[in-house]
């Protein structure tokens, strides 16, 4: 299962705080797709994921202030 998480407009660390929420009703192996345009979200989202043991299989920059990161939930 793949949920998409629309963040974008809303500043850090709000996007990181909605990620952390989304990710919980997900079960091992689903994946959580975040839209954000908060540049601080670039550092902060994939640290999380990873030092939760999540696995980041994706990330495009979409814009020129607009990204998208795929986590696969551990």
């Amino acid at each position: 299962m793949k949920k998409t998480l629309e963040v974008m407009g809303m500043v850090c660390p709000f996007p990181l705080v909605e990620a952390k929420e989304a990710i919980k009703d997900l079960h091992s192996g689903d994946e959580l797709e975040v839209q954000f345009d908060c540049t601080q979200g670039t550092e902060s989202i994939p640290r999380w994921a990873a030092e939760a043991g999540h696995e980041v299989t994706a990330y495009e920059q979409l814009g020129e202030a607009a990204w998208t990161i795929t986590i696969k939930k551990k």
